[in-house]
C-alpha cells in the first residue's frame, strides 16, 4: 500500500476525532490475539482507535508500529495514549473514500 498524502491522512484524522477506542491495549498487549482482533477490525471498519491504557509498559508510538506493521495498516496518528490506525479495505467493500 502507497504512503499517505497529508490531505489522506488529514482526512482520516478528522473521521477518528468522533470515534470512540474499540479496543484497549493493556500490560500484555501485543498478544497474537489482540492482534489478530484489530486486524479483524481493520478489515470490518478500515479505520480504528486504540487507546493504551495505564498499565501498558510499551510506548504508544512504538506499540502502532509494531500493530501497523503486524496488521499491514498504517498508523494515522498517536496522540497521546490513543493510536489510530487505517488499512485500505477491498474495493467492493471500501468505506472510506479517501480524497
Amino acid at each position: 500500500m502507497k504512503n499517505m498524502t497529508t490531505k489522506q491522512r488529514a482526512y482520516l484524522k478528522s473521521l477518528a476525532m468522533t470515534m470512540e477506542p474499540i479496543f484497549q491495549a493493556g500490560k500484555n498487549s501485543m498478544t497474537p490475539e489482540f492482534t489478530k482482533a484489530v486486524s479483524e477490525a481493520l478489515e470490518a471498519r478500515e479505520l480504528i482507535k486504540i487507546s493504551v491504557l495505564k498499565n501498558c509498559a510499551d510506548d504508544p508510538k512504538e506499540l502502532a508500529g509494531a500493530l501497523a506493521e503486524r496488521t499491514r495498516s498504517q498508523v494515522v496518528q498517536v496522540i497521546g495514549k490513543k493510536i489510530v490506525l487505517y488499512k485500505e479495505g477491498k474495493d467492493k467493500n471500501k468505506k472510506i473514500q479517501l480524497p
